[in-house]
């Protein structure tokens, strides 16, 4: 029996994420559509947009995330933790919502015109066009301050590691502050780096919804994305998606190489204490001022979404002139956001039950089993964390597309224009089971196996086993993890826009991206129910901290 499950496990695994991934290539590498995409002169300036807005969002963010976790390990200050929670505060919600800001900030009527006439740069209504003139900019501006927590979480771990008796005998050998950092630091920050850099490169690469919202069509995402329409009687967006695809593979690659092999890490006890040093007084807040002008830069376009949503009027001028909650009532009453929070309430809850009951099956198979492939298959359930979500989403759909050719049957169950639930359900779970497969291994790898050796002594059967052992010992890992995986899932941007094709079942942020382009209140009811998902997606992470029994407030 436990065999026969372990081969169900490999089955739904290849089924769920290798298969997706080998359609999209088998697909997108017909010779034809390969040449026309590389060989057209749009297709290759949107290829080199691309990589343009990745590379300067890569760079962007390590400016950004570097200094800051610099600070944080040598400096220890009152409210750190919470300086650094709040740094984290862009998570809460992908980039493409505070896009939705920019416009109000930085728009010809906008936030920053407005100052501008009022100090006298130019007359009332007259100002630059800055979003029309310089868009790729701000898709890089937002997308950068959008991604820099996942860099600043690597780098963090990678400054925590770092051993302080390498500092101590190269500032003992006469050793510059300058030769310190790129001698002994750097080296040993490398690791960090190229863990964190390569992710970012890759999700702004293929982040589709930013450059979507702000109307920079130029970019491989959007091309895509206005692919849809016609994929089934032509395949260029698939030939596309395997471009990006390389491109991926071959960041991810060069990463790996560079990383090269490791020395292997000493323990030292303590080490971020060896080296941080504790400040007060005035010198405590020039610490703070760092982290506060990056997170209040972060939140500016979000902060931008939620003042939409509350003005009444807001015209050429720096603040609205009245406030209102009928936008936030209104978004309630819309036709299609009370379905669309429903949609995506079932959505995200199958798919987080699915994500968790397989992550428990991969997690006791790969920690308490260990049968012959183990590594193998944690190392398949972790591919969605490299795979882009555009190429996974792209991969269901022609999954599901050939299923439905070759049995008609289920074609009003798994058909995208029909009914995309059950797809949407299946891909939020393939996308967010490495999420909760790390927070159940965690928790399973630190429970103690004696306790189930013992009941297994005592005649207690393996289910008995699981029920009144392992789960009370490891729920507070399956709950974090159920949490996260519930609350990404809710605001999935690329599954969602690509996947949930019939309006009936468009789930919450497909619905934002339908409300953008409404003339009219559009704009105002889209930034409410964006705020109102901002504010779920808080308190998921919130009740998520205290399940992994963290303090913000600890310095």
């Amino acid at each position: 029996m436990r065999w026969f499950a372990y081969g169900a496990l490999w089955l739904l695994l290849l089924a769920g994420v290798a298969l997706p991934v080998i359609l999209v290539v088998g697909g997108g590498l017909q010779p034809l559509y390969l040449y026309e995409a590389l060989a057209h002169p749009l297709m290759r300036a949107a290829l080199g947009n691309s990589l343009l807005i990745a590379s300067l969002v890569t760079a962007g963010c390590l400016a950004l995330a570097l200094p800051l976790a610099w600070l944080a390990w040598r400096c220890r200050f009152p409210g750190r933790g919470l300086a650094e929670a709040l740094l984290l505060a862009p998570l809460i919600l992908p980039p493409f919502v505070g896009a939705l800001g920019v416009f109000q900030l930085c728009g010809h009527f906008g936030i920053l015109n407005t100052l501008g006439a009022a100090a006298g740069l130019w007359p009332a209504g007259a100002g630059p066009d800055w979003l029309g003139d310089h868009r790729l900019a701000f898709v890089v501006a937002v997308e950068a301050l959008g991604l820099y927590p996942i860099l600043y979480l690597a780098l963090s771990a990678g400054f925590a590691r770092i051993d302080p008796a390498t500092i101590e005998a190269a500032r003992m050998l006469g050793a510059s502050p300058a030769t310190v950092a790129w001698r002994v630091v750097l080296p040993q920050l490398k690791p960090a780096l190229l863990a964190g850099l390569p992710v970012v490169f890759v999700w702004s690469f293929t982040e589709l919804g930013t450059p979507l919202l702000l109307a920079y069509t130029q970019v491989l995402p959007v091309q895509v994305f206005n692919g849809l329409a016609e994929l089934q009687q032509n395949h260029l967006p698939l030939a596309l998606v395997v471009v990006m695809l390389a491109v991926a593979a071959l960041v991810y690659a060069f990463g790996h190489w560079a990383a090269g092999r490791q020395p292997d890490a000493l323990v030292v006890k303590g080490a971020s204490l060896g080296v941080a040093t504790r400040q007060r007084g005035w010198r405590a807040l020039l610490c703070w001022l760092p982290f506060l002008a990056v997170a209040g830069a972060a939140a500016a376009p979000h902060l931008g979404v939620v003042l939409i949503a509350v003005a009444r009027d807001w015209y050429g001028s720096v603040l609205p002139s009245a406030v209102t909650a009928d936008h936030y009532r209104a978004a309630l009453a819309h036709p299609l956001v009370v379905p669309a929070i429903a949609n995506s309430l079932a959505y995200a809850g199958c798919a987080t039950l699915l994500a968790c009951a397989a992550a428990l099956a991969i997690a006791w198979t790969t920690v308490r089993w260990r049968p012959p492939g183990h590594r193998w298959l944690d190392q398949l359930a972790m591919v969605p964390l490299a795979v882009p979500g555009l190429i996974m989403a792209f991969g269901f759909l022609a999954l599901a597309m050939g299923l439905a050719a070759w049995i008609p049957a289920l074609k009003p169950w798994i058909d995208p224009q029909v009914n995309p639930g059950p797809l949407l359900v299946v891909a939020y779970a393939v996308r967010r089971l490495p999420h909760a497969l790390r927070a159940v291994a965690g928790g399973l790898a630190q429970s103690p196996v004696v306790l189930e050796e013992a009941a297994a002594a005592c005649g207690a059967g393996p289910l008995y086993r699981l029920r009144r052992i392992t789960l009370p010992l490891i729920a507070a890992s399956v709950a974090a993890g159920a949490i996260l995986t519930f609350s990404f899932s809710m605001l999935e941007v690329s599954d969602s826009l690509i996947l949930a094709q019939a309006r009936a079942h468009w789930p919450i942020t497909k619905v934002i991206y339908d409300l953008v382009g409404v003339l009219g209140p559009g704009p105002a009811l889209a930034c409410a129910f964006a705020t109102w998902a901002m504010l779920f997606l808080a308190a998921c992470l919130a009740a998520a901290a205290l399940f992994l029994g963290r303090n913000p407030f600890r310095s």
